[in-house]
């Protein structure tokens, strides 16, 4: 039987193709301009599935994440300068459990404080989410804070990194050179020469749209004001001054991303005469955190994981 190196690859390529357009379709039902009931159901929250869960979506169990997450977390830890201070880890402990127990999060939280002035958050694989010292000064009430960490949440739920990492995983598929020979020993075919960059941004564009989106909700689910996800973001992603976005950034301009979250999130939030916006302990936490010893400087940013400055 004659060996057609030339079909074979066409086959593989093809099939790889088609995984990657499974992917788009089956990932996000969460997808801004495709939400289903589920997801804009707050009532369901915590009883649905979103995000990209175990399949063709995401190639990781719920258990190799957590597994993964211990492993880039510690490696991240012993690299970086946590913040060891009780209080301030009791309170965040307290405000993470209750965001947590109103989200759709398969996976337990845990949230540590990086002990620098720069102003960032990260969010990686298995639930950890690490907010530095000089974010959490920015922060003007606790709604803003739960802001954060439901943000972190979100992507949790979703299950962005491991989601992300299966899509790693496929592109190196799809761009290996592939080598077949024929019956007479001659290559047949050499190369794939399938580089996809933009289906990736716009899978990642996806990923951080939806974690608005759901982030905003277990806000919401957990009491506060839906308004604080606004003041979170504000502060997270600044306005640049420049009128260039950057072409490859997963985020919109901060006006349009704005507006988008008003917009799908006016139409899924009943209005309520209260909600949290600040408290006491929020005070008390920050004038703990304004009393101790000046940050330190800040690593950067591990792999797989989710962040904002």
């Amino acid at each position: 039987m004659r060996f057609d190196g030339k079909k074979r690859w066409s086959t593989l390529g093809l099939a790889l193709i088609l995984t990657l357009g499974a992917l788009s379709n089956s990932a996000h039902s969460s997808s801004n301009k495709k939400r289903d009931r589920a997801a804009r159901d707050i009532n369901a929250i915590g009883h649905r599935v979103v995000g990209y869960q175990q399949g063709v979506g995401n190639w990781y169990s719920l258990e190799n994440e957590k597994q993964m997450g211990a492993q880039v977390s510690g490696a991240f830890e012993t690299s970086t300068a946590l913040l060891a201070d009780s209080i301030t880890q009791n309170y965040l402990d307290r405000l993470a459990q209750t965001i947590a127990r109103n989200s759709d999060s398969q996976l337990p939280i845990t949230v540590r404080v990086v002990d620098s002035d720069d102003s960032y958050s990260l969010t990686l694989l298995g639930g950890y989410q690490y907010i530095t010292r000089g974010l959490l000064l920015q922060l003007q009430n606790e709604g803003e804070l739960a802001a954060a960490i439901a943000r972190g949440i979100a992507h949790t739920a979703l299950r962005s990194a491991t989601g992300e990492a299966t899509r790693s995983d496929l592109m190196k598929m799809m761009t290996v050179p592939l080598i077949f020979m024929g019956p007479d020993g001659v290559a047949a075919n050499s190369t794939a020469g399938l580089a996809v960059p933009l289906t990736i941004l716009k899978f990642r564009r996806e990923d951080e749209s939806a974690a608005d989106y759901f982030g905003v909700q277990y806000l919401y689910k957990s009491g506060y004001a839906p308004e604080c996800f606004i003041g979170f973001i504000q502060k997270a992603w600044p306005p640049t001054g420049t009128v260039t976005v950057n072409a490859l950034s997963p985020f919109p301009p901060l006006p349009e991303r704005l507006k988008a979250i008003k917009k799908e999130t006016s139409k899924i939030l009943p209005q309520r005469s209260r909600a949290i916006t600040n408290t006491d302990e929020f005070a008390a936490f920050r004038e703990h955190l304004l009393s101790l010893a000046p940050a330190k400087p800040s690593p950067k940013p591990p792999t797989l994981v989710r962040s904002h400055r």
